[in-house]
């Protein structure tokens, strides 16, 4: 809300960029000192000031200056989170039993999102109106990808860390292979059976 109220106060777009990414930095850190989670506080902050703050605390040509610098940050941050994690598949260890056990979480990973999507959009069908094929979309267009991996590989080394890190590939890969190369022809297909 403060930053808010500093990008209403001010129309100057190279202040109003460092306000937002002061919002991110700062916003982290206090987060992760209050201990709680500093990516959702900072998510939080970039729903409010890309919302409201975009209609209400910011001129033309500002949000076209922001939206471009945040796009060049996103670009620049995916670069590296994918030379990592090309890096990290170079030495990961692969053994059988992680690769067992990342099959069997698979479908755990499916169930878990299936329950995580179906219960909120349940519960709110009595305030909106949803296809009666909204779940099973949701549930299957759900892809997994660069966050769970870069989650993975900021865990402390360990075998722990192998494990979760070698899991975290297997739902990943069969999520952009399998979902993705197949939500197009099973929304098409469940809009031919309604």
């Amino acid at each position: 809300m403060i930053a808010f109220f500093m990008l209403k106060a001010v129309d100057n777009y190279q202040v109003e960029i460092l306000v937002t990414l002061a919002l991110v930095m700062g916003g982290y850190a206090l987060a992760n000192m209050l201990h709680v989670s500093g990516p959702i506080a900072v998510v939080v902050a970039g729903l409010l000031i890309g919302n409201k703050g975009r209609l209400l605390a910011m001129s033309e040509k500002t949000r076209g200056h922001l939206d471009s610098f945040w796009e060049l940050i996103d670009e620049v941050l995916n670069a590296v989170l994918f030379l990592m994690i090309g890096m990290e598949v170079l030495v990961v260890t692969i053994k059988i039993n992680y690769l067992i056990a990342g099959l069997i979480m698979i479908p755990i990973v499916l169930i878990a999102r299936f329950i995580s999507v179906g219960v909120p959009v349940t519960l709110m069908r009595f305030l909106k109106e949803f296809s009666p094929n909204a779940i099973k979309i949701l549930t299957w267009g759900g892809l997994r990808g660069g966050i769970s991996v870069a989650l993975a590989l900021s865990l402390p080394a360990g075998e722990s860390r192998e494990v979760l890190l070698t899991i975290t590939y297997i739902i990943v890969v069969f999520s952009i292979v399998a979902q993705g190369l197949t939500i197009g022809h099973y929304v098409s297909s469940l809009k031919t059976t309604e």
